[in-house]
């Protein structure tokens, strides 16, 4: 029985049906796929409420579950980053390093020389981290020998960098990623377009300790010479969760939408099945949560069920959700920096096929941060946006787009006001911001909607708006992921695991913590 159709829920239910279990799928929405769903928010747009860019979702679950056969289907941008500033030209970092360096070159010759020795540096330390994804955490302090001997390979992996390189790589981890790429280069555009996905989703600047870990968990599952994993689901993000929900069905899962879970019952120290939120009672032998760990354990178990210490761990994990989400149907394609004048309609649609960051030095990045650390959002918002339809046109109606642009950073907790009052002014903040960029943009706007950090609590299950369901820095990551003690997908309550993104590795469309999970839930079965 799983708590949840987000898509690491759904990995969890494919991977246990494949093996011959009966599984339950409940989720509270009648969209699955959670922070992964693609809505009719506007008539006729299909729109990413939640992940846009799926580069971090591993390919082994594509494979085993033989999702292609499900209609899945990813793109690829020939472009990761445009960055735009508001008095100077762009800097595009297309996908070919190559390409990428001699664009740099135009900024600084001494840059240029520097990029490719970046990219395979940080390329070898991504796929150190890439290879713990699928490696539950020994249990520290406790733990068996048995837990350490699946983590030999990445130990051997990490002496394979040599002593230098292994030390370099050890003490990038927990370095401010403005740190880290001050070491590398000189152009602030640059580096503010490098270093913009350390603090994704995160209530950090840049210049925290952690962001270049940051920096490289986005980095993983990257080809040699991309600096962020990035790619797209032909029809939307929701079609990767639809995809592994019919290999889930395929293989004999059930799976019901508008089935929320009000409580998870406990019998003696067992989990012993759930009450949904219409009463009825439904009993299974196991329960997986695909919910937040706080959720799990307050509202679903009850604290009354567990032991003093771990209440008080799971109530110190801080969520600090930052992000907003505004999401704009336009009538045509906006002109960013006068760009169609001078390169043409055609090569400005490759230049905005993939992700268009309005940060223009990381200083900018680290004063929104700093509203946002006393309770208010900023007055020059820095944004990562996506233009979808450009790749897939499926998702609007002819000559028609989508633009899906997240907010750095916007605060759970507002010093004055509330979101309800707030909304629609981030709503205009954030067009305003547009209006340096692209001028044209007011007049192509035809419906928009803006989701705020008590929207995603709200309608999609993120505490505080926590897309990751945890802030993710050093001090909530691998054997700390949720609690001390608990980094394995197992609960003090028998045969309550977690499968969401509270759990290691954490967040992102990723589907590690659901695989995990499942493979946690099918040795213990073994075992028994």
């Amino acid at each position: 029985m799983i708590i949840g159709g987000g898509h690491n829920g759904l990995v969890a239910a494919a991977y246990l049906a494949k093996q011959g279990w009966h599984v339950l799928v409940l989720e509270r929405r009648r969209v699955l796929g959670g922070a992964a769903a693609t809505e009719e928010v506007f008539s006729g747009f299909r729109v990413n409420t939640g992940a846009g860019d799926a580069g971090l979702f591993l390919p082994q679950i594509v494979t085993d579950l033989q999702l292609q056969n499900y209609g899945l289907e990813f793109i690829e941008s020939p472009v990761v980053a445009l960055a735009l500033q508001p008095d100077g030209p762009p800097l595009t970092l297309w996908r070919h390093p190559e390409r990428a360096a001699e664009e740099i070159a135009r900024f600084s010759e001494a840059d240029a020389r520097r990029y490719p020795a970046f990219l395979s540096e940080t390329t070898r330390y991504a796929r150190i981290l890439d290879s713990m994804r699928t490696l539950a955490p020994p249990s520290l302090p406790k733990y068996r020998y048995g837990e350490l001997l699946s983590w030999l390979p990445a130990g051997i992996n990490l002496r394979r960098l040599g002593k230098r390189q292994m030390m370099a790589f050890l003490r990038m981890l927990p370095m401010p990623v403005t740190d880290f790429l001050d070491e590398w280069f000189e152009t602030p555009l640059l580096k503010a377009a490098l270093g913009f996905s350390g603090v994704a989703g995160s209530m950090q600047g840049p210049r925290a300790s952690g962001s270049a870990f940051m920096f490289l968990y986005h980095a993983q599952g990257g080809r040699e010479g991309i600096f962020r994993a990035s790619c797209f689901v032909r029809g939307g993000s929701g079609n990767l969760s639809d995809a592994i929900a019919s290999a889930a069905r395929q293989h004999g899962a059930e799976i019901c939408v508008g089935s929320g879970v009000a409580q998870i019952l406990v019998d003696g120290d067992r989990a012993a099945g759930v009450v949904l939120e219409d009463g009825r009672q439904m009993a299974g032998r196991v329960v997986i949560s695909g919910t937040d760990p706080r959720h799990t354990f307050f509202d679903l178990v009850g604290p009354a069920h567990l032991e003093v210490r771990f209440v008080r761990e799971v109530k110190n994990i801080k969520f600090s959700g930052s992000t907003a989400r505004v999401n704009l149907a336009l009538s045509g394609l906006p002109d960013f920096a006068g760009l169609a004048r001078t390169i043409g309609r055609d090569a400005l649609a490759a230049l905005l096929s993939g992700h268009i960051l309005l940060c223009p030095h990381l200083d900018v990045l680290e004063r929104a941060y700093d509203d946002a650390k006393y309770g208010r959002f900023s007055n020059r918002p820095c944004l990562d946006i996506l233009i979808p339809t450009i790749l897939d046109a499926s998702l609007a109606p002819p000559d028609h787009h989508l633009m899906s642009i997240d907010v750095r950073y916007a605060p759970y907790h507002l010093k004055e006001g509330d979101w309800e009052v707030q909304r629609e002014a981030l709503g205009n903040r954030v067009v305003e911001t547009l209006e340096v960029y692209a001028p044209n943009i007011r007049k192509l706007i035809l419906h928009r909607q803006v989701l705020t950090p008590l929207d995603y609590e709200c309608q999609y299950g993120l505490p505080e708006g926590s897309i990751f369901h945890g802030q993710m820095g050093l001090d909530q990551l691998f054997i700390m992921r949720p609690v001390p003690g608990y980094a394995r997908y197992r609960s003090p309550i028998e045969n309550l695991y977690l499968c969401g993104s509270g759990a290691h590795p954490g967040g992102g469309v990723t589907g590690a913590p659901g695989y995990n999970a499942a493979r946690a839930v099918l040795n213990d079965a073994k075992v028994t």
